[in-house]
């Protein structure tokens, strides 16, 4: 069998109805495992839910709206998958907001919150909610989706860069509660991807072009790039792997 095998296994992901967390869903799936779509929009999960179902069997995915802002919705999320598939065995914390580009001294006091709530405190509650049955179990895995941004200085992102650095810190913090009852907590921390979420950073063809020329690979990274580390982390191959954060931004920070 192989040590990337998720079957039986179920993989909670947050903003999975694009971007990022749609392609970690299908590739989870793809190694066997059940898969929670989670967005704030049902329609956008129930899309991406049938598209996996009808690629890897009826009943591998289901679609559970929930937004990162609404605690009591969050709680849903994990009853919902617990309900349909038994137990969660990998969360993953990707859904994050970013409401301002430009200067850190002109961010308002509400957007600087919604970055800090919706990056950081959200993430607290969802693990909060999903790590007790792991605990118990004493086997689970839990991914957040930081950022490189999380590691260097901005002076167009900055609230959003603090958020992802905090992520990193929370990560190490878990791994270091949970790690004796044998959980995991990791970050991934991507560089600049195409995805919606990213699009006010590569869609000006001249400053995709400066971004790229900054980048040992010469381009931005795709979705599916990330994807693979995220069934890694799901998976029994990074057993011996907590507190981390992986790099994978086609080596700009080096």
């Amino acid at each position: 069998m192989s040590q990337f095998d998720l079957t039986g296994r179920t993989v909670v992901i947050t903003g999975s109805s694009r971007g990022i967390g749609k392609a970690s869903a299908i590739a989870c799936a793809e190694q066997g495992a059940n898969v929670v779509i989670s967005s704030r929009k049902q329609d956008a999960c129930d899309a991406v839910a049938a598209e996996i179902n009808a690629r890897f069997g009826e009943g591998r995915a289901i679609a559970v709206a929930a937004n990162i802002s609404d605690k009591p919705g969050l709680q849903q999320l994990v009853d919902a998958s617990v309900a349909a598939f038994g137990q969660i065995d990998c969360l993953v914390c990707n859904a994050a907001s970013n409401p301002y580009y430009g200067p850190q001294e002109g961010i308002a006091d509400e957007q600087f919150r919604k970055i800090l709530d919706n990056n950081i405190v959200s993430n607290h509650w969802l693990i909060a909610m999903a790590a007790p049955a792991m605990r118990e179990r004493r086997d689970g895995s839990i991914v957040i989706i930081s950022s490189i941004g999380g590691l260097r200085g901005s002076t167009v992102i900055g609230a959003y860069c603090i958020s992802k650095a905090a992520d990193m810190q929370l990560a190490r913090n878990l791994a270091h509660e949970y790690g004796p009852h044998g959980v995991r907590v990791n970050c991934i921390a991507p560089g600049l991807i195409k995805t919606d979420f990213a699009r006010a950073l590569w869609e000006d063809p001249k400053r995709t072009e400066e971004a790229n020329n900054r980048v040992p690979l010469r381009r931005i990274g795709e979705p599916e790039e990330i994807a693979g580390a995220v069934v890694f982390l799901a998976s029994k191959a990074s057993a011996f792997m907590t507190g981390q954060t992986m790099v994978i931004d086609g080596g700009v920070t080096i």
